[in-house]
């Protein structure tokens, strides 16, 4: 039997995964690591770290599934995005801490980028917005502002990746400088029509090509690991963000396919096929996890605070003791009794894209109580989600597609039913859980298991995919309009703050 070892290194967690040739969950392992905060809006990880936890629960999973490393066929990578390290390429050493997706300190240069007339030409190339939320301004903090970094960059001694390349360049004793289409697409430096980094963006941004890793497609034989870190050499077979990974693991290999994950934040892609399609509706157009060379696209929108609304009633407001407690809380309440919660903590993302927002809950009584506000919370989540949906959806009609006619769903919080429900009554199309949610970590363990003949093709894949239930809406249509314009009237006085 075929085995493939995933490691999904996330925004709050590293873990590893271990599947079988049926797309099976064996054996996992999971570590917390430290986040930073510097500063108000700004979030930092020691990369050190990422890798440490990273190889520590890829030797557990292993331990855990009574496997050697002999046993595993090939290693599939998917990471958290656009956060960026700088490595020196000799030392292998860290120039700063990784500066983590959520970080904002870049939004003045993107605002004088945006001032300049640039954003045309960075969408044309890239199919993104000018943003803070992604790679290459990050890159560009590091060079202004690290002592010496400029120079070392410029003759040669530096490294650019983000986590994929990371934990790759450490897998293989800095053998390989890598990365995947999927995440060259975060960085805004990368020609997603062409699959190549663009020297006019480089430019734009001072940038030096010498630090960029070689970009292959999401399925390929990147390298194999040092011998000594798992007990055998293994074959790294496919790399993936995790949007992208999770769009692939729930099998949404068509066009009009969608699928929304519910992390820390949350992440809607609606596969395009092969067209590069440009949102009139606040989304943006991204590269999908290619099984080849041909370029695929799919249409993406972020919700930057998704799960976190859930830390935050933890950590924050201590209205619970642990994450678990939420459902039980909002279901002690018939509904959130007009309290509406906009957690727009570090701005908003699509289809609103306003950095200055700030959350805000409204709609507050005498009678409101914290369960209320738990129950507002958790609908928050859903109401982020079908604002970008419904953008998704009016895309895909002006390019003359269906709406998306089903969501699959996947992610920690799409285990709430009562989240699930409420999302399927305020989109009014089904919303579908598959029986394994750990469609991210599969998603990058079927692209390593196509490029080592573990699975034929997607035809195979597909096969494989199996819902485990289905959230149908109860809620009629004009009902679930008016929430929605409710919502929307909310999300329009945190604009104002």
């Amino acid at each position: 039997m075929s085995y493939l070892l995933a490691l999904d290194q996330g925004t709050s967690s590293s873990r590893s995964i271990v599947f079988n040739a049926q797309g099976r969950v064996v054996a996992m392992a999971q570590r917390e690591f430290p986040q930073i905060y510097p500063q108000p809006g700004w979030v930092e990880h020691d990369p050190m770290a990422l890798w440490q936890t990273q190889l520590a629960t890829a030797r557990e999973a292993l331990t855990k599934a009574g496997l050697t490393a002999r046993e595993v066929s090939a290693i599939g990578i998917t990471n958290q995005r656009e956060t960026t390290v700088v490595w020196n390429r000799l030392t292998g050493q860290p120039v700063h801490n990784a500066i983590v997706w959520q970080d904002r300190r870049a939004e003045p240069l993107c605002a004088q980028l945006r001032e300049q007339g640039h954003a045309p030409q960075v969408r044309e190339a890239t199919g993104l917005i000018i943003d803070a939320y992604f790679s290459g301004t990050k890159i560009r903090w590091i060079l202004d502002n690290v002592p010496g970094a400029r120079g070392a960059a410029e003759r040669g001694e530096l490294a650019f990746g983000t986590v994929d390349s990371w934990l790759l360049w450490q897998l293989t004793d800095g053998r390989v400088h890598a990365t995947d289409v999927s995440n060259a697409a975060r960085t805004m430096l990368f020609n997603v029509r062409e699959n190549r980094w663009d020297e006019r963006l480089l430019d734009l941004l001072q940038v030096p090509a010498s630090m960029l890793p070689a970009v292959h497609p999401s399925s390929h034989v990147f390298g194999e690991t040092n011998a000594d870190l798992l007990g055998a050499s293994i074959p790294v077979g496919g790399m993936a963000g995790d949007q992208q990974s999770a769009l692939f693991g729930q099998a949404c290999f068509k066009a009009g396919m969608a699928k929304n994950t519910y992390g820390t934040g949350c992440f809607m892609l609606m596969h395009t096929g092969e067209k590069f399609q440009t949102s009139a509706n606040g989304l943006i157009t991204t590269s999908a996890s290619q099984p080849s060379a041909t370029p695929e696209f799919a249409l993406e929108g972020s919700v930057f605070i998704g799960g976190a609304v859930v830390q935050w009633l933890r950590d924050g407001l201590q209205a619970i003791k642990g994450s678990g407690e939420v459902q039980q809380l909002a279901e002690s309440v018939p509904d959130a009794g007009g309290v509406m919660f906009v957690p727009a903590f570090t701005g908003l993302g699509a289809p609103y894209w306003d950095a200055d927002a700030r959350g805000a809950i409204v709609g507050l009584t005498r009678g409101s109580t914290v369960a209320h506000i738990a129950r507002a919370a958790l609908e928050s989540i859903a109401f982020q989600s079908a604002a970008l949906l419904q953008a998704m959806s009016r895309d895909a009609v002006a390019a003359g597609s269906a709406p998306v006619s089903e969501l699959r769903v996947d992610g920690g919080a799409c285990v709430n039913d009562l989240l699930m429900q409420f999302q399927a009554d305020l989109l009014g199309i089904p919303v579908v859980r598959p029986e394994v949610i750990e469609t991210t970590a599969l998603g990058a363990a079927y692209l390593a298991g196509l490029s080592t003949g573990v699975w034929g093709g997607l035809d195979e894949l597909s096969q494989q995919w199996r819902a485990q239930r289905v959230f149908t809406p109860t809620l009629p249509r004009d009902r679930a309009a008016e929430r929605m314009a409710r919502w929307e009237h909310a999300v329009r006085q945190t604009v104002a703050l």
